[in-house]
């Protein structure tokens, strides 16, 4: 079963064509913001005095987390490994995670992430465990007599990322949790220049709101539209097209798509003219398609201030996890980059003084299976997620680990760990820490009254929340 963004080349393309023709917010976004549907309202009227970030990086495909974080201690690992098989990594090669706060088991990490295992031991990262969609909590009981709810269409690709990015999967897909958060707080950014929300990954679910829609670069930066980059004769040609933009549209469409281009112009103009004011970074970035992402990020975060932002929210992603076959290689490929690209952008944020004020979390459409297909793994459902920055309570794992038997108290069936921690309680922790304050927490996450915890506590306590 394949993705879409799945085969990175396609995915890039995808992503460029989509920069290229908008510059900014997808036809969808401009839909929802014509109707402005179930716009958050902002409680008070007051404004944050501090600067927060939350970064967003979505692995395409349904990252294998079974390899990415092992139980070490003799008797878990003698369960992962006899039901690992032929994808179970020796014990040796591990690299080892002492835990601050733990459940009593040791673990290590993937061998290609060793820049993450120094995030980790220096408590600049933390780990949380079987995580997952949910619409309420689901027991293996629950779930083999049919009496449980369920996301819809569960171990589908499509399905999946899209409810992990909207986190209300029991209603159709309107709007994801990072559009509702900055719709909620949109007005905290009273001076901005531009949207709260940017992504260096195209269109997402996860960032569409009801009032705030995402500015879409491309991963080295701000996108020229082909045709208009300098020359007398494409100024004349842009000219041309802003003068027709500028007519008036007796259709609403017409007039809105006008709108929309007019908009994206004015801000890429707007953002190339700042970035090229702003000095360059000392830190150095991996050469690869996550690196350039995370480095523009870094490069956006360097002119906050200049951009007059006071919160915002990045959408970055990795695709190729669909790891069906030939495992071992391509999560080794994948591992590299990941660690690679996040310990520098990381090493970016302490060069810029923001490390306190910028937090990445990862996101997949779900875990995979723990025995082997063969050469690989299937589609599964709980998966363990990383969270990084300098206000991460660090060098833990978070929630509960599942029990490494087929068919044991944790498995759906096959290996398919049941979610212990729903994406609304993991949303609900950065949330908090970003300022939204419990009471307005189910205004962006609406089912987090059917959990027990809206704060897991892997971030430090947050400045005053913006209207409280």
């Amino acid at each position: 079963m394949s993705h879409p963004f799945l085969h990175p080349t396609r995915r890039q393309f995808l992503r460029q064509a989509a920069c290229a023709a908008l510059g900014t917010s997808g036809l969808v976004n401009a839909l929802w913001d014509l109707q402005r549907i179930n716009a958050a309202t902002v409680a008070g009227s007051g404004q944050f005095n501090d600067y927060k970030a939350l970064v967003c990086l979505f692995l395409y495909g349904g990252n294998d987390s079974n390899n990415l974080l092992v139980p070490t201690d003799t008797a878990d690992y003698r369960a992962y490994a006899t039901a690992r098989g032929s994808l179970a990594l020796s014990a040796s090669s591990l690299l080892p995670i002492p835990c601050r706060v733990g459940d009593g088991r040791t673990y290590g990490l993937h061998p290609s992430l060793p820049e993450l295992q120094g995030l980790f031991t220096s408590g600049r990262m933390a780990l949380v465990a079987n995580v997952g969609t949910l619409v309420a909590p689901v027991t293996r009981a629950s779930f083999l007599s049919n009496t449980a709810a369920l996301p819809p269409n569960l171990f589908s690709h499509a399905d999946q990322s899209v409810q992990w990015q909207t986190s209300w999967p029991d209603q159709p897909a309107r709007s994801g949790w990072g559009g509702r958060l900055a719709d909620l707080i949109h007005t905290a950014n009273a001076s901005a220049q531009l949207s709260m929300s940017v992504s260096l990954a195209g269109n997402n679910m996860f960032q569409t709101g009801g009032i705030t829609a995402p500015f879409t670069v491309a991963p080295t930066g701000v996108v020229q539209v082909a045709g208009y980059e300098g020359t007398v004769a494409d100024n004349a040609r842009l000219r041309a097209v802003q003068t027709l933009l500028s007519q008036a549209h007796s259709n609403v469409f017409e007039g809105k798509f006008a709108a929309i281009a007019q908009s994206a112009n004015a801000d890429n103009a707007l953002l190339a003219g700042v970035l090229a004011g702003a000095p360059a970074l000392a830190t150095a970035f991996p050469d690869s398609d996550l690196g350039s992402q995370l480095q523009t990020i870094a490069q956006i975060i360097s002119v906050r201030q200049a951009l007059g932002m006071r919160r915002q929210v990045f959408f970055c992603s990795l695709g190729g996890y669909d790891t069906h076959a030939d495992q071992l290689s391509e999560q080794a490929s994948l591992f590299t980059e990941l660690s690679q690209a996040l310990v520098a952008f990381h090493a970016a944020t302490v060069e810029m003084g923001v490390d306190q004020s910028v937090t990445t979390f990862t996101s997949s459409d779900f875990g995979r299976t723990l025995p082997t297909n063969g050469a690989g793994s299937d589609h599964g459902w709980g998966s363990h997620h990383l969270v990084i920055g300098g206000a991460v309570r660090g060098g833990s794992v978070y929630g509960s680990f599942p029990t490494l038997v087929v068919n044991g108290p944790d498995d759906t069936g096959e290996g398919r760990w049941i979610p212990t921690t729903s994406v609304d309680e993991y949303a609900a922790t950065l949330a908090q820490w970003f300022g939204v304050t419990r009471s307005n927490l189910p205004t962006i996450l609406p089912n987090i009254g059917r959990f027990n915890n809206p704060n897991l506590g892997f971030m430090e306590t947050p400045s005053p929340a913006y209207g409280s």
